[in-house]
C-alpha cells in the first residue's frame, strides 16, 4: 500500500541545497534528504513515525491507495506497518478495544498490545488470529505475470 509524498528542492539560510519532504495525509510530517532516494526513505521513515504515533493516541489513519500516484512520488508501506495499522483501523471502526481483543483471542493484553506496536516484529499467524477474531479474515490477493 502507498502514500503520496511531496518531494521539492530546498534552499537552507545557509545556500546548502536538499530536497523537502511532505505528506498529504499527514500534514504532521515534514523532513528531507540531500538526494531524492534519501529523501523518499525519509518520508517513508516519518510515514511509519506519524501512524505509530496516531496510533498511541487512538487518532485516525489515514487509508493507503492501493496503486501508487500517477504523478509524483509515492512510498510504499513494509507489509507488516500494513497489517498492523489495517488490524488498528478496522478494530476502531467496530468498536474493538484492546481489551475486547484480548478476550476474543483469549490472550494477555501485553500479547495484543504488541499486535499494534510498529516495531514489534509480530508473527503472521498471531495477526491472521486477530484479523479472525475482529470478523475480517486476512485474505491475500496477489496476481503473478504471465509466463513468458
Amino acid at each position: 500500500m502507498y502514500y503520496e509524498i511531496v518531494i521539492e528542492m530546498d534552499e537552507a539560510e545557509d545556500g546548502t541545497l536538499s530536497w523537502l519532504v511532505s505528506v498529504p495525509e499527514f500534514p504532521e510530517i515534514t523532513t528531507f534528504g540531500e538526494t531524492k532516494e534519501e529523501a523518499c526513505q525519509n518520508g517513508l521513515k516519518a510515514i511509519e513515525e506519524a501512524i505509530a504515533a496516531r496510533i498511541a493516541d487512538g487518532e485516525a489513519i489515514p487509508a493507503p491507495r492501493h496503486e501508487p500516484c500517477g504523478h509524483g512520488h509515492s512510498v510504499q508501506l513494509p507489509a507488516l506497518i500494513f497489517l498492523k495499522a489495517l488490524l488498528y483501523m478496522l478494530s476502531k471502526s467496530k468498536g474493538v478495544t484492546r481489551a475486547e481483543l484480548s478476550r476474543r483471542l483469549g490472550w494477555h493484553r501485553e500479547q495484543v498490545d504488541r499486535l499494534f506496536r510498529l516495531d514489534h516484529k509480530s508473527q503472521l499467524d498471531q495477526l491472521e488470529a486477530a484479523f479472525e477474531a475482529i470478523g475480517v479474515p486476512l485474505a491475500f490477493d496477489i496476481s503473478f505475470p504471465e509466463a513468458a
